[in-house]
């Protein structure tokens, strides 16, 4: 099975930053959309951020605009993103998605806390 690998994830204090990447070398083709969504204790899975094909669009949920920055690469099959003024309510587990021909690859996720 297909599976997309994360790196990035950790502990940081409220205020600091982290850099989610993901890479899918199985993947073959582009996909129509990257991105991340996260899921906090108790919680929905939610998108966060997402790209299409190229980085023409980008979509970011409203609570981290000014705060997250998507960033893919088709030639390297990957997608990143900057985590910058991290909060406590930003803990969760994040996954990386890739679109491809009607399917969705997932990433088992990696783990995110923010505290002090």
């Amino acid at each position: 099975q297909v599976q997309l690998v994360e790196s990035g994830g950790g502990l940081v204090q409220p205020g600091g930053s982290l850099r989610l990447s993901c890479v899918s070398p199985e993947l073959t083709g582009n996909p129509s959309s990257m991105g991340w969504f996260r899921q906090a204790p108790g919680k929905a899975r939610e998108l966060i951020a997402s790209s299409s094909e190229g980085g023409v669009t980008s979509y970011y949920k409203d609570s981290v605009k000014g705060r997250f920055t998507i960033s893919r690469d088709d030639a390297e099959m990957t997608v990143t993103l900057q985590m910058n003024s991290l909060k406590p309510e930003d803990t969760a587990v994040y996954y990386c998605f890739a679109d491809l021909r009607g399917f969705r690859y997932w990433g088992p996720g990696t783990q995110v806390t923010v505290s002090a």
